[in-house]
């Protein structure tokens, strides 16, 4: 072992990739039969699947910063104007870093930077959930991930995945007391997603807990803290200084999509202009169901005694999804990230027989696939 091999802080994964064969052998299962589903409905419908995962809606703006970095942008009818510095740079860093390596286009490196890193995040989802609760809860917490209904994004040209793999992988590093790991996966996490914050603010309160607990401050633990927002940090201010906005430079383009924080103002008002029609009234109630559900996962997580850390983070995810304005439609998509909220159920999942579990997954995993190739297959953007 070299000096610096011995500097170095032990890496977050280790033996956990191996214990977590299955959980992947399963995650690959399930992706795998999405993306049949995916081909032979395009086949029947005369659409490309492969369009459909890596050339339409956000992907094609990360494959423009890719290809011609920021600064390219578009303005609508009614003046709002949709700027590419509103995509974080990690993953189009990555297309083109892929891209110039191989043979792949810009879209196509997309689609390995995000298949792979679907497959590190459903490890750093069973690294976390079997370091809490076991392996079995670890290996149906994967499932679950795998089979949501929106589970189609993680095999599209989208940064969910990356941001995913990212965050599950600090989450877990500050569980395991992995500062300087936990802050360097939590900066890259921040350069990823606008969602990076909700990694920060995990970890930045887990050291908290830890310095008050030990009463000791180890340098190690302050390193970490201060690693963390780095990347997020720097790619706001870096826009601020572009658009000549300052600190308020990034909020000014998202502003420009029409996004922000409303504290679910238009979300609930998009909610009950629903209930004005008897057909939009079965979507009303489908989507006050899935706020619903949403709720209830996460206060399982806080009565079931989940660490601190995970409620931190999915509590922000979920936050920032519902509370936001904008895009209604990809609300599911931006709750992706929000894995612990899963974690109750796959408990629940691991106590019963294997050959329950499976029939009770393989099952929501054919539903979840067909509604995938529909969902993809709609009009609008995930």
């Amino acid at each position: 072992m070299t000096a610096l091999d011995q500097r170095l802080p032990p890496s977050p994964a280790g033996p956990v990739l191996r214990r977590a064969a299955p959980a992947l052998l399963v995650y690959a299962g399930v992706r795998a039969l999405g993306l049949a589903v995916l081909a032979v409905w395009g086949a029947v419908a005369g659409r490309s699947p492969h369009t459909l995962l890596s050339a339409r809606w956000d992907s094609l703006w990360y494959t423009r910063v890719a290809e011609h970095g920021y600064g390219w942008q578009v303005t609508l009818p009614d003046g709002s104007v949709h700027s590419n510095l509103a995509f974080f740079p990690l993953l189009p860093w990555l297309e083109r870093l892929v891209s110039a390596v191989g043979p792949l286009s810009y879209a196509d490196a997309g689609l390995a930077v995000s298949w792979t890193a679907s497959l590190f995040a459903a490890a750093g989802i069973f690294a976390v959930a079997e370091h809490v609760y076991g392996r079995r809860a670890g290996v149906c917490a994967v499932a679950l991930w795998a089979v949501l209904p929106v589970g189609v994004v993680q095999s599209m040209a989208y940064s969910e995945s990356l941001f995913t793999a990212l965050a599950a992988w600090s989450l877990y590093a500050v569980l395991t007391e992995r500062w300087l790991w936990a802050g360097v996966l939590a900066s890259f996490a921040g350069l990823t997603r606008p969602v990076g914050a909700a990694v920060v603010a995990a970890l930045w309160v887990a050291a908290a807990v830890r310095v008050r607990r030990e009463r000791r401050v180890e340098a190690r633990v302050v390193l970490g803290v201060l690693l963390a927002p780095l990347g997020a940090a720097g790619y706001v201010l870096w826009v601020g200084r572009r658009t000549g906005g300052g600190l308020f430079g990034y909020l000014d383009v998202q502003a420009g999509w029409g996004n922000g924080f409303d504290f679910g103002y238009a979300f609930a008002r998009f909610i009950g202009e629903k209930f004005t029609s008897v057909p939009g009234a079965l979507a009303g109630v489908g989507l006050l169901v899935g706020v619903a559900l949403v709720i209830w996962l996460y206060v399982l997580g806080v009565r079931r005694g989940q660490p601190l850390p995970l409620l931190v983070y999915g509590g922000i995810v979920v936050a920032l999804a519902l509370c936001a304005a904008g895009y209604f439609g990809s609300k599911p998509r931006l709750l992706l990230p929000a894995f612990p909220l899963l974690l109750p159920v796959a408990v629940a999942l691991a106590r019963l027989r294997a050959s329950r579990s499976a029939l009770i997954l393989t099952s929501v995993a054919v539903l979840s696939a067909v509604y995938g190739a529909f969902w993809l297959h709609g009009s609008g953007p995930p």
